[in-house]
């Protein structure tokens, strides 16, 4: 099974993204998403962002990961 990280988009250059989750920062490639502005919460999996999420949505999956570790 795979797992998508819903992470908050803190800068942008170019194709790449600086996004955070908690204390855990990573650069990931945005290119397949249109539109990413910093602030946006997107799906990341596998160094890639695949989908943009709403803010709601993406704190309650991050409250459930935090709950389950």
């Amino acid at each position: 099974m795979c797992l998508g990280i819903p992470m908050r988009v803190k800068e942008i250059n170019g194709v790449l993204a600086k996004v955070e989750s908690g204390r855990l920062i990573r650069c990931i490639n945005i290119q397949m998403l249109a539109s990413v502005k910093t602030g946006d919460y997107v799906i990341v999996h596998a160094g890639f962002a695949i989908e943009k999420v709403d803010p709601e949505k993406a704190r309650e999956t991050l409250d459930l990961i935090k709950d389950i570790g």
